[in-house]
């Protein structure tokens, strides 16, 4: 087993249940860990027995593009789009999203939310 990171993607979007966050959005960071056996792609050096990164990095950018209420919901259409790219080769998909500097009454510089599936 190996697994594939994605640190600090760093990608501006526009999701939230305010009025004002879909318009004025905001800086997001994510975090995505893919699970998978690449022994294949190690011994063989072949890049289509592993999960290519450029691919999993426009599908993060490409959902980012797509406004949700959540970022839950944000998190989990990620992990299904990737699944469906790759399913056979994935164990496990790991995501954390976070908003930076969201809009609340006090001094936070991110809420962050994880989910592994």
């Amino acid at each position: 087993m190996g697994k594939i990171v994605l640190e600090n993607i760093k990608l501006f979007g526009f999701h939230g249940c305010m009025p004002e966050e879909k318009y004025v959005g905001s800086h997001y960071t994510i975090y995505l860990e893919i699970e998978f056996d690449f022994h294949q792609a190690s011994t063989n050096d072949d890049l289509s027995k592993t999960i290519n990164y450029v691919d999993l990095y426009s599908i993060v950018k490409k959902e980012m593009n797509i406004n949700s209420k959540l970022i839950e919901h944000l998190a989990q259409r990620i992990i299904q789009r990737i699944k469906e790219y790759k399913k056979p080769l994935i164990k496990n998909t790991k995501i954390k999203i976070c908003k930076e500097n969201p809009p609340l009454q006090g001094n936070v510089d991110r809420v962050c939310i994880i989910l592994d599936d």
